[in-house]
């Protein structure tokens, strides 16, 4: 199976509700219109960003037919297909792959963290999820959301795997990232998933990134990407840092509800998040409107 490349800055969109919590198909079309204006290598739809916990099934699939029919030709579409079994995760993987989608990215199950801590159970879960997938499998790790860290040394023995491409890494962990980058075969790929750790993570050997300050700043997350690309470090840096505030209070600190409050303020529809997540308070809308004042979308 060919391995599509994943080089450059991937959104893990968000999903767009009404005021009554409805998915909007309509609204989603529109910021994928405005974001295949940009330079963005492709969309990653139901990820964390996406709410993707909060979806059912067919929103799942809704969503990703509206990713699909709206994106430009020539960006990668990478479906968020994890679930806590094998037998799901299988069949989201590939109802994705037969919706057109080049990627499964799958998270780790984690609700028995004492049985998912373990190596094998982590290699165990990849391995058999990657033996059936139709389509190509990025590991995902996200401890801050699971509470579980995948090893480097469990990625490393995954790496073998030939339908296992490479890893959304999102501990924020630099030194982490370069010892995967060493103990990994060459194709293998390694992405990020922390926008204040951007630029230093492309010096380590990262190829890209799947950013969720990427919806409200798509431009703001490509400058530092094509600076660094282009070998010029002092500008690369001058971007990290004219990021960094910003996509600490949309992420780490504030999370979905205050992203999709920047998107709004950026010309995007970010909207409300889905209960049981709240709106933005009034004090986090002023902090958002501040630090993105300068911030290009």
């Amino acid at each position: 199976m060919k391995q599509p490349k994943l080089d450059g800055i991937f959104p893990p969109i968000t999903t767009p509700f009404l005021p009554d919590g409805e998915f909007s198909p309509h609204k989603l079309r529109a910021n994928i219109e405005k974001w295949n204006q940009t330079g963005l290598a492709g969309y990653v739809p139901t990820g964390s960003t996406g709410e993707s916990v909060l979806l059912t099934k067919d929103e799942k699939y809704r969503v990703w037919e509206t990713v699909r029919e709206a994106a430009a030709p020539g960006k990668l579409l990478i479906a968020g297909t994890a679930a806590e079994s094998v037998r799901e995760t299988i069949e989201l993987t590939n109802k994705a792959a037969g919706l057109g989608y080049a990627v499964a990215m799958v998270r780790t199950p984690h609700y028995y963290k004492a049985q998912m801590s373990r190596p094998e159970c982590q290699m165990t879960y990849y391995r058999a999820v990657a033996d059936a997938a139709k389509i190509p499998v990025l590991i995902y790790n996200f401890p801050q959301a699971t509470g579980l860290d995948i090893p480097a040394e469990v990625v490393a023995q995954l790496a073998e795997h030939p339908n296992i491409l490479g890893i959304k890494e999102s501990s924020g962990s630099i030194e982490k990232v370069a010892r995967m980058v060493d103990s990994t075969p060459d194709d293998f790929q390694v992405l990020v998933g922390s926008a204040p750790t951007l630029y230093a993570s492309f010096c380590v050997g990262a190829v890209g990134a799947v950013l969720a300050f990427a919806n409200a700043a798509p431009c703001a997350s490509l400058a530092v990407y094509e600076a660094w690309k282009a070998g010029d470090h002092q500008a690369a840096l001058r971007q990290q840092r004219s990021i960094t505030a910003p996509a600490i209070a949309v992420t780490a600190r504030h999370s979905i509800p205050a992203l999709k409050y920047a998107m709004d303020l950026n010309g995007y529809y970010g909207g409300p998040p889905r209960l049981p997540l709240l709106p933005p308070s009034p004090a986090v809308k002023a902090e958002v409107e501040e630090l993105f004042r300068d911030v290009k979308a």
